[in-house]
């Protein structure tokens, strides 16, 4: 048998060990029990619902294409109505209106529906503008007032049809038609009640367009 001075020895020894590592192993201890309460009182991250937005500032009458789409998690509150589904609903389709950079895709954003989607009493009616190069300048979503003046000169311009938007830009080769027709065809969505007026007085006069950018 040992003796008794023998044996305290290793047992005052593994005593300062851990009066040495006290402290260390306590805060390690506190730190351990402080993360497993936030983790426990923390509460889950928000709800998201992804939704597809303009990768860029895009014209109106652009062809949409993937890479001018981007996904933004945001609310579901704040997914506004109409949302398309995913890139496919509007990629090879054309845009109605310009889009800023940010703004959500909607299913009224392109013409995929038909020209007057988004514009509610209203019909579409084909203008000739004798200005070809004037038509350059328009773009699909512009908002135009149109001016006729009488070829003859025998009445004075006057404004056929006010703030009223661009809603196709049919493509023509060399700014005429087959017949020799100059000019370009612009289609504006025009008030339904006034719309025969409008295209009557359109095909015996000069169309002048004005809008602001």
């Amino acid at each position: 048998m040992k003796p008794p001075t023998l044996l305290l020895a290793p047992l005052r020894q593994l005593n300062r060990r851990v009066l040495l590592h006290r402290r260390p192993l306590a805060a390690l201890t506190a730190a351990g029990a402080a993360l497993a309460a936030l983790h426990a009182t923390s509460p889950p991250p928000p709800e998201t619902v992804t939704v597809w937005t303009a990768a860029r500032d895009l014209p109106g009458g652009r062809v949409v294409e993937e890479a001018d789409l981007t996904g933004v998690a945001i609310s579901p509150d704040s997914v506004p109505d109409g949302v398309v589904g995913g890139p496919g609903d509007v990629v090879g389709h054309t845009l109605a209106a310009p889009m800023s950079r940010g703004e959500v895709f909607t299913d009224v954003r392109t013409l995929t529906h038909g020209l007057l989607r988004g514009y509610p009493g209203t019909t579409a009616v084909p203008l000739r503008i004798t200005d070809a190069a004037a038509v350059s300048l328009l773009r699909v979503g512009d908002r135009v007032s149109l001016v006729v003046a009488d070829p003859d000169g025998r009445q004075a311009p006057r404004v056929l049809v006010e703030d009223v938007p661009v809603v196709a830009i049919p493509a023509e080769r060399g700014g005429t038609v087959s017949g020799g027709t100059p000019g370009r065809l612009v289609v504006a969505a025009v008030p339904s009640s006034s719309a025969s007026e409008v295209a009557a007085r359109a095909a015996t006069s000069i169309l002048i367009p004005v809008w602001q950018r």
